[in-house]
């Protein structure tokens, strides 16, 4: 059973941080990307980072500058630094592990980010 578990949401005021983690468990190998995705009040979900085995990231525009994703192949595990935290990043955040081919890959039960202003 494949299971992955987000961690470090919780509520923040407008320009503080937060570090989110996702540990991935289980039996899966191969896993080409790990992501973090969003999913606010009466939206869909949408790509917050994404980042390859090979380390490479691609950020949404709303979230350049401000955070940055990185992982550790070998322990499965993913980051999103989140820093100058805005309200409009209030949302549940979802960690996402695919292979090359996975069409959806595996998904957490995600972790709440509230930031106030």
């Amino acid at each position: 059973q494949v299971q992955v578990v987000e961690s470090g949401g919780g509520s923040v005021q407008a320009g503080g941080s937060l570090r989110l983690s996702c540990v991935v468990s289980g039996n899966i190998f191969g896993i080409m990307t790990m992501g973090w995705y969003r999913r606010a009040p009466g939206n869909q979900r949408d790509l917050v980072a994404t980042i390859t085995r090979g380390g490479s990231e691609n950020y949404a525009d709303s979230a350049k500058g401000r955070f940055t994703i990185s992982r550790d192949n070998a322990k499965k595990t993913v980051t999103l630094q989140m820093n100058s935290l805005k309200p409009e990043d209030t949302a549940v955040y979802y960690c996402n592990a695919r292979r090359q081919l996975d069409r959806d890959g595996f998904w957490g039960q995600g972790t709440q980010v509230t930031v106030s202003s």
